[in-house]
């Protein structure tokens, strides 16, 4: 089965980094990845996915349609605003699109998409909050059919990530935080009000992300917290180093946030609000604790701080819950096989399959 990647993945950001996942899932379940870039490509990316059987096409945007095999071809966008621009241009030529929205509200190149070239073929949704926000902005815009729609998790390759939790000795400081984009609806302006509730004498909070932006938003740090630019390290050397993860959101809606897996697959456990794809991604006092308030956020840090080895327990049932359920590979795939099946059936004469 022959699949293109209009877009191409990355090791930074959300969308970046699951199409990167994405491709290598593709790939061990012998699909005939390739991709095409738009209109540029980390080279050490493209490496790595050479080395596993991927073609990458290289083409200037006015020759996009001179791409071998693209013509009649099952070609995905993920986020990608570019592929929104050149729906109309792949249709002419016989593709079938599906799209990965990301996001919890359709950006304006998604609408106008839609506008002039009709629906996506496909939709994929990450989670039931995601899919509970877009599809009525989808019926504003024409005759959506919701059987075009399906929900398939995004691709995490837990395996690329230690578990580890680090121990925390009772009465030793006990260090927490969050990674974060520095996008300002990323970061609540009561970030550190929040922190600064957590009932515990030696706390240390150690963020990433922070830009100036994002201080102008949160506010000046308390002196016993660190903040981290972004990409200051790396974020398989930044969870590590946490206890517990503190995600406050400033008015991003998340939808599936990669954040948590992140966390889980290391082993520190998440707090979160309890809104959103939070609700479908952490189990409550099982896998994590979902704040319904300030005050609870706060609390459900100091617990994991006093009670270590509740801690430890919910770190491996995080851990176990990921690996099992949220990022479990053939479950993915079968999401993804589903929707490759279903547009090549709906386009005979051209074949998904080389």
């Amino acid at each position: 089965m022959r699949v293109f990647l209009i877009g191409y993945p990355g090791r930074m950001g959300g969308a970046n980094t699951e199409a990167l996942h994405l491709v290598h899932l593709w790939r061990r379940f012998g699909v005939d990845v390739h991709l095409v870039p738009t209109w540029g490509r980390d080279e050490s990316i493209e490496r790595e996915l050479n080395e596993v059987g991927c073609t990458t096409h290289h083409v200037e945007q006015p020759d996009l349609e001179s791409v071998p095999g693209l013509a009649g071809s099952i070609c995905v966008g993920m986020c990608n605003s570019e592929f929104c621009k050149a729906a109309g241009r792949l249709r002419k030529i016989g593709c079938k699109l599906a799209w990965v929205n990301c996001m919890t509200f359709l950006f304006s190149h998604e609408k106008e998409a839609i506008k002039q070239h009709g629906f996506f073929d496909a939709m994929i949704f990450h989670s039931e909050y995601q899919r509970g926000r877009i599809e009525p902005e989808l019926k504003k815009l024409g005759p959506y059919k919701p059987a075009s729609a399906y929900k398939i998790r995004g691709a995490f390759d837990f395996d690329a990530w230690e578990f580890n939790p680090r121990p925390h000795e009772a009465g030793k400081v006990f260090f927490f935080g969050r990674a974060a984009r520095p996008s300002k609806d990323k970061w609540s302006s009561n970030h550190w009000p929040i922190y600064e509730r957590v009932q515990y004498p030696r706390k240390k909070a150690i963020v990433l992300g922070v830009n100036g932006h994002v201080e102008a938003k949160i506010g000046q740090k308390p002196p016993w917290a660190v903040t981290l630019k972004p990409n200051a390290i790396p974020v398989r050397e930044y969870y590590p180093q946490l206890h517990a993860m503190l995600a406050i959101n400033g008015g991003a809606h998340e939808n599936w946030p990669r954040a948590g897996l992140e966390a889980m697959a290391t082993g520190v456990p998440v707090v979160a609000q309890d809104s959103w794809g939070w609700r479908e991604m952490i189990r409550h006092g099982e896998t994590g604790f979902l704040g319904s308030s300030d005050a609870e956020l706060a609390h459900r840090v100091a617990q994991l701080a006093w009670d270590e080895p509740l801690r430890l327990k919910i770190a491996r049932q995080a851990r176990e819950h990921l690996v099992h359920e949220l990022a479990l590979p053939e479950q993915v795939w079968a999401g993804w096989r589903a929707v490759f099946d279903r547009l090549a059936q709906d386009n005979p004469g051209r074949r998904a399959a080389a």
